[in-house]
């Protein structure tokens, strides 16, 4: 299926006529026109009310969804400085008492496995399954404050464990069975965990991964630890026998008990997420219970327009922030679709076809599958019923403009794609789609409402029309509470506020169009500067990965202290068959060369058979260049960090010279 190239900013879908009226972002600004006796006509003057205005916007928000204070807040913000701003202080409540709102017997949550048959839990099983972990929880000595860690997989197992820990006012932690055991303690060990729940194993594809060797060395690096809970899930049968000195899920669950919420501060910590510590020990980044309930019911209502009637779906693991923002969609009644799985098995028509089969309404992958799609050429609108998918996600790295031309071309036409990105630093997205917006292709549609997000120049000045760092000016509900065993701040600081003091700088490369329109093209510390030539490794792949026979490709700039151009590295992961040869060099530095500047051509070019990655799928160009620089591996990466380990040899080979 050959595809004519298109340009950033090519217009794709526009919404309709009477979205002002049909949307619940429309709705909430014409009451808030209404009650406050301002003038919101568009979403650029909402969007500048929401960011000059802090107090006004999040009571606003607060006053929308109905969220549930036991005890009433002093005032909104209490400093507005960054960082350090207090939100919502004097305020109680519970995130969980808020996902647990709806009642009856239609599906909260549908869970897809490749390790078992479909399971489907109504609102009223789930707050039923959700009192009586909290009592088992309640019963293993869980109180207040404790934190519960989980090694379980994107099941609804593993979500109910979440809400219990949360209704009790403990605190949670997850990480993907697929962690190695070094990756896991090395996150976990740092909240001293009490409870840990885990699994026995899982399915990818076909094939089974038996994780009780690594479940054992995990419980032995926990000291803390006074009780393990196994979900018997690779193997029902004989997984509580193989694994000693545990209590069963089914042991947890025994006894039926009321559903209860513990009352907590605004800012009492939720759960911790952490950086994906590729180099160092993990960023252990806590997030509260009412900066995600305020901000994760104001993205997936007024952004996404998700409610009541809706199926979410977004592929991840739990060891990465989706998952965290997938769960939030019950707190606006909508049903939440898990999946565990290699989504690549049989084919990579795998979860079209769980959409068309659960009848998905907002469908979320990471911008990596919507490219390997459009590269195995699928047609999956074609062979599936997806008339039902009004809204197609991508986040995790920037989708070019080829990735949204063949979600129009091969999915649906009557859709909008929704191209985000933000972070486990804020757990949230802060550039993304409103329902108010167009898509063009390869740009994300707007900032979102509450997130004062700029394009600062290295004089800190703000810039419109060119690239710049991405900050944020003004607080955000969901920054994090701190980092954990960091009691001054220090870590915290110097993570996102030396650069530019009182402002929060995410690492990213920004532009802002005069439309209001924002293009991300790959982390600032990843940048190619060549001969004074800066650009970001986003657009470079964008570009190589067009040309034919191109999988995959990763860069890399060596600068030259001298201020030469320095070397320019490139890898490539070719189609089977395809050879690095002559010809394809030519191609590469022609393509390069007339879409991207002569500049950038690379001085040498290299095959490889696979692209380090994150587990979240983020091509990791940082620590392969302080590799190929000569740092011991061992200081450079931790391989359980990463989707695929073995792709790192590579490098260690080219390094040492081999």
């Amino acid at each position: 299926m050959e595809m004519a190239e298109i340009e950033t900013g090519t217009l794709l879908w526009e919404p309709p006529a009477d979205v002002r009226a049909t949307s619940r972002l429309g709705r909430f600004l014409d009451r808030v026109e209404s009650s406050l006796a301002i003038d919101l006509p568009d979403y650029d003057a909402a969007w500048a009310w929401s960011v000059d205005d802090l107090p006004s916007f999040w009571s606003a928000v607060v006053d929308e969804f109905d969220v549930r204070f036991h005890d009433p807040a002093a005032t909104v913000i209490a400093d507005a400085r960054m960082p350090g701003a207090r939100w919502f202080p004097g305020a109680t409540l519970n995130y969980a008492e808020h996902l647990l709102r709806s009642t009856g017997d239609t599906p909260a949550i549908i869970g897809r496995s490749q390790t078992r048959d479909d399971v489907t839990i109504t609102w009223d099983e789930l707050r039923d399954q959700v009192a009586r972990v909290a009592a088992g929880l309640r019963g293993l000595g869980v109180k207040r404050g404790d934190r519960v860690a989980a090694y379980a997989p994107n099941i609804p197992e593993t979500l109910v464990a979440f809400l219990a820990t949360a209704a009790l006012g403990a605190v949670w932690s997850s990480c993907a069975p697929e962690f190695g055991v070094k990756s896991v303690v090395d996150r976990i060990r740092q909240i001293e965990p009490t409870v840990l729940i885990a699994v026995d194993g899982y399915r990818y594809g076909t094939k089974p991964i038996d994780r009780t060797d690594e479940l054992a060395q995990i419980r032995a690096e926990l000291p803390t630890l006074t009780a393990t809970v196994l979900i018997p899930y690779l193997d029902v049968e004989a997984a509580a026998d193989r694994v000693p000195d545990i209590v069963t899920w089914g042991e947890l669950t025994a006894e039926a008990a009321d559903l209860t919420f513990a009352a907590v501060p605004f800012d009492h910590p939720l759960y911790v997420l952490y950086s994906s510590g590729t180099t160092g020990l993990p960023k252990a980044i806590v997030h509260g219970h009412g900066g995600i309930l305020v901000e994760h019911l104001k993205m997936l209502a007024l952004h996404h327009d998700l409610g009541d009637g809706d199926r979410f779906f977004w592929f991840t693991t739990t060891g990465w922030m989706m998952w965290n923002y997938l769960v939030s969609a019950l707190s606006v009644g909508a049903t939440v679709v898990t999946f565990d799985g290699d989504p690549g098995h049989p084919d990579l028509s795998t979860l079209w076809r769980m959409a068309a089969e659960l009848e998905i309404t907002i469908f979320g992958v990471g911008a990596p599958f919507l490219l390997n799609c459009r590269r195995e050429e699928l047609t999956p609108g074609q062979e599936f019923d997806l008339s039902r998918i009004r809204q197609v996600g991508s986040t995790g790295a920037p989708l070019p403009p080829e990735g949204f031309a063949w979600v129009y071309d091969a999915v649906g036409s009557d859709l909008q794609v929704v191209s985000a990105s933000g972070g486990t630093d804020v757990c949230t997205a802060f550039v993304a789609a409103s329902p108010f917006h167009p898509v063009r292709a390869g740009e994300i549609a707007c900032r979102c409402l509450g997130a004062k997000v700029e394009a600062y120049d290295p004089q800190g000045n703000p810039v419109i029309g060119e690239r710049g760092e991405l900050v944020i000016t003004a607080p955000m509900p969901s920054m994090p509470v701190g980092f954990w065993n960091d009691p001054d701040g220090a870590a915290y600081r110097a993570a996102y506020f030396e650069e530019f003091p009182g402002v929060w700088r995410h690492g990213d490369w920004l532009e802002i169009t005069p439309e209001g329109a924002c293009i991300i093209t790959g982390r600032s510390d990843a940048t190619l500067n060549r001969g004074g030539v800066r650009m970001g490794t986003s657009e470079f792949y964008s570009v190589v990965e067009s040309v034919p026979g191109v999988v995959d490709s990763l860069v890399v700039h060596h600068e030259d202290p001298d201020g030469g151009p320095g070397e320019l590295v490139l890898f490539v992961v070719l189609d089977d068959g395809q050879q690095l040869d002559d010809d394809l060099r030519v191609t590469l530095a022609r393509a390069i060369r007339t879409e991207l500047s002569p500049r950038h051509v690379p001085d040498t070019v290299h095959t490889i058979p696979s692209v380090p990655r994150t587990i979240s799928g983020k091509k990791m160009e940082v620590p392969v260049k302080r590799l190929l620089d000569g740092e011991p591996a061992d200081e450079v990466v931790n391989p359980g960090a990463m989707a695929n380990p073995d792709s790192l040899d590579a490098f260690i080979d080219l390094a040492d010279g081999n």
